[in-house]
């Protein structure tokens, strides 16, 4: 049943699962769980609706490249499904089986550990059983790039599609305007005993579970683990240890623009890296699309205007010249969109500052910055995708001069895909989480969600955290079972 816990506070002791955060991964969790026959309870700090009361708590500070992270996160039921596009790709094998380049090692299992739980995964997001990740073109002849492969979910509102199974599963409570603000670390049983909660006027409780699950997203699961100071006492988490390190995103960089040759097909085309060329490289994976504006669109009572000057400028060919309020291009010209791999870097990282929130939660900052092996990336995919074009009689490509001189400030923005500050790792050394999500040298603390990712690849995140959180409900019901004596 959904409550909310601004009105009603009853809280049951005798949970067997505490879940931190109703995204989708959350939500899959509580779902599995309960239908597991356990006792679960799942803690959303919003509403059933965005309020800036609630979004306000997400405000940090920035010291490395702009993120906006307020603006493309939402504290509400549903998390940032609630804006989610809805593109679905896969990992491949190659994405555990490479490890990255530098000191931080790459997945610690193998990739067959989560494809089986890709039919599934894909059901949640209301994608088609045994629908093929399908193409939108052909991919170039160099063979460094293959036409991209995805689906596109309806996209999925998790808040809305499950609403009756959250209201009506049996054993399970869900509790919005719930807000964690500390975690209770036993060191002596090397357990959490309980999370500490409250509502927006400060009115504080203990929750009781046998496991806890933290899943409110890359900053947020590190900001918690942080924020704790039993888990700082006992030296699970440290100022500068693991938590909160190796943050990634998926780079959007300006590479240039392209004019097609005559007679070419206008539509958009997808492409993806290969392992080929990750091989030849040394490089990341990175998805490029191409796309030309056959029309400049314009709104508002200005339209005439801006539609008049746009022509103009363009006939005259200083349009690079002119700065209107809305930036547009010329009919014919082309623009290259990426969404390009960002490899695992300590330097990249979430810490507290010692401002704490309303509600006594210390505040964040993000250090989100960029590796040279990441504008390597960035040079080999631009400069081989500029050569496959020419080669191919495609057309044209203008790379931009930050895309092949590292020296120059590079232009791009973040895709809202936060990866990897609680990542997985075979050892403490290099990350948060065991192989099974557990956070080391704890007992019942697991992380659920994209921040356990040990490399983010060039997929969109969602569905591959999910096939993550069904395998750790699988592992959190075997556990369960066998703790109770019941048949495994």
């Amino acid at each position: 049943m959904i409550k909310d816990y601004q009105a009603d506070k009853t809280l049951r002791d005798d949970y067997d699962v505490c879940i931190v955060g109703a995204g989708p991964a959350g939500i899959t969790l509580a779902l599995r769980l309960a239908a597991g026959g356990w006792r679960v309870v799942l803690l959303e700090a919003g509403g059933h609706e965005y309020t800036p009361q609630s979004q306000a708590f997400y405000k940090c500070t920035s010291t490395g490249l702009e993120l906006y992270a307020e603006e493309t996160r939402l504290r509400y039921l549903g998390g940032t499904s609630n804006h989610w596009a809805g593109r679905c790709r896969p990992f491949t094998a190659s994405d555990f089986s490479v490890a990255p380049p530098g000191e931080m090692p790459g997945w610690p299992i193998a990739y067959a550990e989560i494809e089986q739980y890709l039919a599934a995964a894909m059901d949640i997001v209301d994608l088609p059983a045994g629908a093929e990740f399908h193409t939108m073109n052909a991919g170039l002849k160099g063979g460094e790039f293959e036409a991209d492969r995805f689906l596109l979910s309806p996209p999925t509102r998790f808040a809305q599609k499950y609403a009756a199974a959250l209201n009506d599963t049996p054993g399970l409570d869900v509790f919005i305007n719930c807000n964690c603000v500390d975690i209770e670390f036993a060191q002596d049983t090397g357990r959490v005993g309980a999370v500490l909660v409250s509502d927006y006027n400060g009115q504080r409780a203990r929750l009781q579970a046998r496991h806890f699950i933290l899943a409110t997203g890359a900053i947020e699961n590190a900001r918690q683990l942080l924020n704790s100071e039993s888990l700082r006492a006992a030296g699970v988490v440290s100022k500068d240890g693991p938590v909160g390190r190796c943050f990634m995103e998926h780079l959007n960089v300006d590479m240039g623009t392209f004019i097609l040759k005559d007679g070419e097909d206008t539509e958009s085309r997808q492409y993806y890296t290969t392992d080929a060329f990750v091989a030849e490289y040394q490089a990341g994976k990175g998805n490029v699309s191409t796309a030309v504006l056959a029309d400049v669109q314009t709104y508002g009572r200005t339209a005439e205007v801006k539609h008049f000057l746009e022509n103009l400028a363009c006939e005259m060919g200083v349009a690079s010249k002119v700065e209107f309020i809305a930036k547009f291009s010329c009919p014919g010209d082309g623009i290259i969109g990426t969404m390009i791999e960002q490899f695992p870097n300590r330097q990249s990282r979430i810490s507290l500052l010692d401002e704490k929130d309303e509600l006594g939660v210390a505040k964040v900052n993000v250090n989100w910055v960029v590796s040279a092996d990441d504008r390597h990336t960035i040079k080999c995919i631009g400069a081989e995708m500029a050569k496959q074009f020419a080669e191919m009689g495609l057309g044209f490509v203008k790379l931009n001069d930050f895309v092949y001189e590292s020296s120059v400030p590079l232009k791009m923005a973040p895709h809202a895909h936060h990866m990897g500050t609680t990542r997985m790792a075979a050892s403490p050394e290099f990350g948060v989480v065991d192989a099974d999500c557990k956070v080391f040298a704890t007992d019942n603390l697991y992380v659920a969600g994209s921040s356990i990712f040990a490399k983010g690849g060039a997929s969109n995140p969602t569905m591959p955290l999910i096939q993550f959180a069904l395998r750790l409900a699988d592992h959190l019901n075997a556990r369960l079972r066998a703790a109770s004596g019941a048949v495994v």
